[in-house]
């Protein structure tokens, strides 16, 4: 699995950290060894342009996802899903590009009560996320992401080396 991140941002981040989340995620996720994922971290101004261009919404935002490949499903288990319905395993695939911004998510961090690295794991996760398909738009979907997000998380720290 080719996970690529660049810091373009003027925040020191633990870069093999987010590589380490974003392989637990994909691979509790079944994603195919041969997908490719790209991490962006980049300052408030970039993110703000993005913001405007890709969302038409001002101001700065935490985390943007942008998929590259629609996913390709043949390799997962089952004859076909349901519209809707997430496959077993995701196949090979450019997933595409997860942006975040640390100096949002460093304030979000203090705003809640935890360490800025621990949101960009949150932040990553649920960019990821998105890249798989997953929305929170209707309450259903918003249950579902945020539930497995927490999940995804809870079994990340509990991976990890005391």
């Amino acid at each position: 699995m080719s996970i690529e991140v660049a810091n373009e941002s003027s925040r020191t981040v633990d870069e093999q950290a987010l590589v380490q989340v974003a392989r637990h995620v994909l691979d509790a996720m079944r994603v195919s060894p041969l997908a490719e994922l790209s991490v962006l971290l980049v300052d408030t101004e970039h993110m703000t342009e993005l913001h405007v261009k890709w969302m038409d919404l001002p101001g700065a935002t935490d985390v943007m996802a942008f998929p590259m490949d629609q996913l390709d499903l043949r390799g997962s288990r089952g004859a076909g899903h349901a519209h809707g319905e997430r496959p077993d395993e995701f196949g090979p695939a450019l997933l595409g590009d997860v942006v975040l911004c640390p100096p949002v998510a460093e304030q979000q961090a203090a705003d809640a009560g935890h360490s800025t690295e621990e949101e960009l794991h949150l932040l990553l996760t649920h960019g990821v996320l998105h890249l798989l398909g997953f929305d929170h738009e209707e309450p259903a979907e918003h249950a579902e992401m945020f539930g497995l997000q927490g999940q995804l998380l809870a079994s990340w720290k509990a991976s990890r080396p005391a």
